[in-house]
């Protein structure tokens, strides 16, 4: 997901996919304990979506 993407949401609709994105890492971290994580290259683009996502919420807080 790019942040180009991304700008043009409500606050509320990516603090909705923040949450939705928690939960998978969540997961994802749940199956790489139990060794069932097939795609390990998730884990790292799920954290750094997370990290965007809060930027873009903490820019758009700061300039309202």
């Amino acid at each position: 997901m790019k942040a180009s993407e991304l700008r043009g949401k409500s606050i509320e609709e990516l603090e909705g996919q923040l949450v939705d994105l928690k939960k998978e890492q969540f997961n994802l971290r749940f199956q790489g304990a139990t060794a069932q994580l097939e795609n390990t290259a998730r884990v790292r683009q799920v954290r750094r979506d997370i990290a965007r996502i809060q930027t873009l919420v903490n820019e758009k807080r700061a300039s309202a």
